[in-house]
């Protein structure tokens, strides 16, 4: 059965794929330096999410076992 951990795992490991997916597309089309700055800060900002989605869950189960 697949569980909503299961889901926002895979959805934010999909979100990292796609803006990276998509920087990279652009980049190679062409891009200005604001563009550059706006394509790495959403990757970074994927990456973020994918990390607090891993991490996050684990450090609440911790914390309510102390």
């Amino acid at each position: 059965m697949i569980s909503r951990k299961d889901i926002a795992e895979w959805g934010s490991a999909a979100m990292v794929f796609i803006s990276g997916g998509l920087a990279g597309h652009y980049a190679a089309a062409g891009m200005s330096p604001i563009q550059w700055a706006g394509a790495a800060t959403a990757v970074l900002g994927s990456v973020t999410v994918a990390v607090a989605v891993r991490v996050w869950p684990k450090a609440a189960v911790k914390a309510e076992q102390d």
